[in-house]
């Protein structure tokens, strides 16, 4: 290390002890750079000139030295001017121009007032109670324009964030401008859609009318020809005593007459029936006992109760409030990607485990939402012995030689349009497939999580 000249070389012998007063209140950040100084210099002090109460101080680390050691640095400073003198006087050497100037009692206006304080409170040449008063008063005024600055920038900011807002709730209300127009022009379809049954419903009506007048005539003509049967009878009886043979070819006659009139009766009344049902089943559909979903079933997968059965499974992933938005639509389909599903959730089962498993937690889905739940499963292998699934679910294996994945666009396909229908596979293609068709696919976490909730 280099030499620095003594503290006793440079400063007058009163400056060695100050005793014009009591220890000023320095500064935070002027305290904070005086132990920082004082730590940096203490490991350059002999193991003599260095207190008792620092010794063990100096054996910190550098960077932590002057935060863990800095309360007995700042104790020592002030119960020791000695030890302040030795330090100060290696510090003020080593500021260079700096110190000079400060020994001198001088600051310089470019100087940082918290460097200046420092070294004016450890040098103390005259009138350094005074610098360390002015580096307090210009970091209190660099805290207040630092505060004011904080405003500004708080202002600033909530400024901008009253500007983002605004942009937001804009672009909100645009989307809600455009929601309401869409809704408008829905609803003209629906009112359009309406009208048009409307009209459908009262041409039906008025064909029906018309249908049950025609029977009406017909029955008139019916009974006419019958009134003129039964006097051509009676006109025929009363020459029947006139001849046998004119009696006997009368009565013929009135026979092959009522006969021809009865057939076609029967014939006109037959045809207007059958037109009467087949005009009524068009117009009165009676609900089915059957859904969309078993026709698919028949024929793509065994009957239940037949002696060989499939019955592996597919694969499954995402959110699970999602899943729980899409069940509570009206009259949904829940339609599961088996194995895809298992797969990702319990691999470390077996797979007549991860079928139970997959089934039970379905009937539970089944049960709550109330909604039609269909789970499909790869084919490929044969499973016999399967249990009865749950309420509300149903199981279905692909056929040999088919997947399960177009086993589940066959049911999305089955259904009618309107239906909500959710899938849940993370197969991107059985995704992708699904949605040309008007379903919601969901991932196999979705459901694995909605599971795990239940």
């Amino acid at each position: 290390m280099s030499a620095v000249p003594s503290f006793d070389d440079r400063l007058p012998e009163e400056a060695v002890v100050d005793v014009s007063g009591a220890e000023p209140a320095l500064p935070e950040p002027v305290r904070a750079r005086v132990t920082a100084l004082v730590a940096a210099t203490l490991p350059g002090l002999s193991a003599d000139e260095v207190p008792v109460a620092l010794r063990r101080v100096v054996r910190f680390a550098p960077n932590r030295r002057a935060k863990l050691g800095g309360a007995a640095i700042a104790a020592q400073l002030t119960a020791d001017p000695l030890f302040r003198q030795r330090v100060g006087a290696r510090i003020v050497g080593e500021a260079g121009d700096l110190g000079v100037a400060i020994t001198d009692g001088v600051a310089p206006a470019a100087a940082d007032p918290v460097e200046v304080a420092a070294l004016a409170y450890l040098a103390r040449p005259e009138g350094w109670r005074g610098l360390v008063e002015a580096a307090g008063d210009a970091v209190r005024a660099e805290a207040d324009s630092a505060a004011v600055a904080g405003l500004v920038r708080d202002a600033e900011q909530r400024a901008t964030r009253a500007e983002h807002d605004r942009a937001v709730a804009k672009v909100e209300a645009d989307k809600l401008r455009d929601e309401l127009a869409r809704v408008r022009e829905e609803l003209g379809q629906v009112r359009e859609e309406a009208r048009t049954a409307g009209r459908a419903l009262r041409e039906a009506q008025a064909a029906q009318k018309r249908a049950s007048d025609l029977l009406a005539t017909e029955k008139g003509r019916a009974a006419r020809a019958t009134a003129d049967h039964e006097a051509e009878v009676r006109r025929l009886r009363a020459k029947l005593a006139e001849a046998e043979a004119a009696a006997a070819s009368g009565r013929q006659s009135a026979r092959d007459a009522r006969a021809a009139d009865e057939a076609r009766l029967w014939l006109l009344i037959e045809t207007i029936g059958q037109a009467a049902s087949g005009l009524r089943r068009e117009l009165a559909l009676g609900p089915s006992d059957r859904l969309p979903a078993d026709f698919v079933a028949d024929t793509a997968a065994d009957r239940p109760g037949q002696q060989e059965r499939s019955r592996p499974r597919a694969q499954d992933t995402d959110d699970p409030a999602r899943l729980d938005q899409l069940l509570a639509l009206p009259r949904a389909h829940l339609i599961v990607d088996g194995y895809n599903v298992t797969k990702r959730g319990f691999a470390e089962m077996s797979l007549e485990h991860q079928r139970k498993r997959l089934i039970t937690g379905l009937g539970g889905i089944a049960a709550q939402t109330g909604d039609e739940v269909t789970v499909v499963f790869d084919g490929a292998e044969r499973v016999h012995g399967l249990p009865p699934a749950p309420r509300g679910v149903r199981v279905l294996f692909s056929r040999k030689g088919d997947t399960a994945d177009e086993l589940i666009r066959q049911l999305v396909r089955a259904e009618p349009a309107g239906r909500p229908i959710v899938v849940v596979s993370s197969d991107r293609e059985v995704a992708d497939g699904v949605r040309r068709h008007g379903a919601y696919p969901m991932g196999a976490d979705s459901l694995l999580r909605r599971l795990a909730r239940s």
